[in-house]
This record gives structure tokens, C-alpha cells and sequence, in this order.
């Protein structure tokens, strides 16, 4: 009787203690709530793994045949985070804008960074993901011709290599690799630009080169075509599509050289890149006083997109 008793106040002690965890935690159900056109779709299955997206649509009366649409690639450093890191303040102003201007916005799961999946898995899963949307653009809703990707952190250096890396490069299911998606544009928060210029390392969490090991499933020194592979910058030209950075000035996860060198690049290169410094901000636009503020930051995403849609 007494081991039975024990066990019970062990488990209603476990539930307690579960409870206030989860009363801890942002109310990320409450925020879903808010948006009530929506449905979860699975767009692919692979390695006996589901992935799903999540569709939030406009309202009803701005709801058109086919819509434009924008993919979002989550962040969490490869391994990590949730497609609804979609709520966040650093997109949820631009997430709402986007949906009142009539814009479809799908956001993703992906495979993530671990054991013997990499960052490349991750690619494939997002284009995968865009080939998915258009080949059954007529059950969502969506345009064939206009639609873009964003997302940030992580999310911002897979969401610039969904766009600019060449499919054949990144193949995936086999019944959606005859569609190569063409985006409008792309808009990058605080991303990781280059696996291959050793000098936007200083400062932020690949410096002592660990983190390679995740991204390309070895040291760097390993993998130099699949670290090209997976470096925005070296995709960039004439023809990429318009890309707007953002990123934060006190930025020391991702440090704002990432942007300030891919912006040079595309200068070479004469590639459309443009990038908006938040001041006072760190890494997620973390901080006090921020300049422009989050709405601000939100609203010019909004206006970069709407315009290239």
C-alpha cells in the first residue's frame, strides 16, 4: 500500500510540476486561435518521417482564386524550432500584413539537423515543400507565378538557399522533381550567409568551427563541395530574385557581417540585395529601443513583399 501510494504522489507531483512548465511557456495555442482560416497539410513523407505545413489563408472576402503566397522556413540553429516560429515578433507583424493584403503564407516542418541528417536534407525539404504548393496550387488557392519564401536565423540561411539553390542540386521526392519553383523574392532575417568565408565566423557560433559538424554532417575541411553547396552567397547574380536582409546591428549569434558581406557580394555580382539595419538590435531582434522598431521592421517586410508579388 505504501509503494502505491508513493508512486501516486510521485506521478501527481510529475503532473504539477508539468503543468507549470507548460503555464511558463508562450501561449502559442492562444495565438493560433487568432487566426482561424487555416488547416495542417502533409506535404511529404520521408525516412518513415511526416512533414507537415501549416496553411494560413486570408479572409474569406480577400480570398481568391489563386493567391499569392509566401513559404516560411522556421529557425532554431539547424536543429531545432518549430514551423510555428512563424508567431514570433520578429514575424507575426509581417505574417498579419501579409494575410490582410490577401497573401497565402505556408510555414514548414523540416528534417532537422541531427544524427546522419544535415542542413542539405533541410534545403530539399523546403523546396520540396514549394514543389508540393504548386503542384496543388489549385487545391489551396495558390498562384503558379507568385509567390516568395522567407524566414530567419537558421530559417533565413535555408530560406535564400530554397530560392537561389539549383534544383538539381537538391533533389527530393520523386514525383515533385519535375517542378522547379521560380520565387519573386526572398526576405532573410539575421541569416547565415557563407559556410565558405572564414572571415564572417569571428564572434558568432561557428567560430571555433564546431557547428560545421551539424550543418554538413563532418568538419568543414571534410565537406568543401556540400559547404559550397550550402553557401547563399556564391548563388547570387543578375538573375537571383530580389532579397531583402534584415539584421541587427548587436547581432553576436549571427553577427551582421553575414549580411553586410552577402550585400557586397551582390554588388560584385550586380544581384538585387538590399538590407535593412536594426539598430540596438540583437540576435531574434532582441533588445530595447530598437531602431526601426519591430512594427516598423514588420511593415517594411510587408511593403518588400507585397511589391515583388
Amino acid at each position: 500500500m505504501k509503494s502505491i501510494m508513493k508512486f501516486n504522489i510521485i506521478l501527481i507531483i510529475i503532473f504539477s510540476f508539468s503543468l507549470v512548465t507548460n503555464a511558463q511557456k508562450p501561449d502559442e495555442q492562444d495565438l493560433l486561435n487568432t487566426f482561424p482560416n487555416k488547416e495542417v497539410v502533409t506535404y511529404k513523407t520521408v525516412d518513415g518521417k511526416t512533414l507537415k505545413m501549416t496553411i494560413f489563408y486570408p479572409e474569406n472576402d480577400k480570398l481568391q482564386k489563386k493567391n499569392p503566397w509566401m513559404l516560411h522556413v522556421h529557425g532554431g540553429g539547424w536543429a531545432g524550432g518549430s514551423q510555428y516560429n512563424i508567431l514570433k515578433k520578429a514575424f507575426l507583424g509581417t505574417l498579419r500584413g501579409l494575410l490582410d493584403n490577401g497573401v497565402v503564407c505556408a510555414t514548414i516542418e523540416y528534417r532537422l539537423a541531427k544524427g546522419k541528417t544535415t542542413a542539405y536534407d533541410a534545403v530539399v525539404d523546403a523546396k520540396d515543400a514549394a514543389r508540393f504548393l504548386i503542384k496543388h496550387a489549385k487545391q489551396y488557392k495558390l498562384s503558379k507565378k507568385h509567390y516568395g519564401v522567407w524566414g530567419g536565423s537558421a530559417g533565413g540561411h535555408l530560406s535564400l538557399l530554397t530560392a537561389l539553390g539549383h534544383d538539381s542540386d537538391f533533389l527530393g521526392d520523386t514525383e515533385l522533381q519535375g517542378i522547379k519553383p521560380k520565387f519573386k523574392c526572398i526576405a532573410s532575417y539575421f541569416p547565415f550567409t557563407s559556410c565558405v568565408n572564414p572571415d564572417i565566423r569571428p564572434g558568432s557560433i561557428f567560430e571555433d568551427g564546431k557547428l560545421f559538424v551539424r550543418l554538413l554532417g563532418a568538419p568543414i575541411e571534410e565537406k568543401p563541395e556540400l559547404a559550397k553547396l550550402l553557401s547563399p552567397t556564391e548563388y547570387l547574380s543578375k538573375k537571383t530574385p530580389p532579397i531583402l536582409l534584415l539584421h541587427g546591428d548587436q547581432d553576436d549569434v549571427l553577427p551582421i557581417k553575414n549580411s553586410t558581406y552577402m550585400l557586397e557580394v551582390a554588388k560584385q555580382k550586380q544581384a538585387n540585395v538590399e538590407l535593412l539595419t536594426i539598430k540596438g538590435a540583437a540576435h531574434s531582434f532582441h533588445g530595447k529601443n530598437l531602431s526601426p522598431s519591430i512594427d516598423e521592421l514588420n511593415n517594411y517586410a510587408t511593403d518588400f513583399i507585397l511589391s515583388h508579388l
